[in-house]
């Protein structure tokens, strides 16, 4: 005679893991923290997630072209170390970073 139950064994359900902002949008600067950077600001009632992957992606892009623009400064003095002063003039010679940065003393930068 047949079985009357049949027990099937089942995989143990797995959670899914969570997966940062910063990799969900191919970043390294950090989402999180720049999105409890701006509520903790207080800059707006309310903060929504795409803003702090939106200024958290321009951040990580004006970093990357000050610091491009560095190495290249440095490697026309021969230099393997970016100094204050290569940041400088590298902030300098660049239209758009000196209109941003026309106010900014750099230290060290001569």
């Amino acid at each position: 005679m047949g079985e009357l139950w049949t027990f099937t064994t089942m995989a143990p359900s797995k959670k899914a893991t969570p997966v940062p902002l910063s990799k969900k949008a191919n970043l390294a600067f950090p989402v999180a923290r720049v999105g409890s950077s701006l509520r903790k600001g207080r800059y707006a009632k309310r903060v929504s997630t795409p803003a702090a992957v939106f200024l958290t992606a321009v951040l990580q892009y004006a970093t990357t072209e000050l610091l491009e623009l560095s190495q290249t400064t440095a490697a026309q003095k021969g230099r393997c170390t970016i100094k204050p002063r290569h940041i400088c003039v590298a902030v300098r010679e660049d239209p758009d970073l000196n209109e941003l940065l026309q106010k900014v003393t750099i230290a060290g930068g001569g």
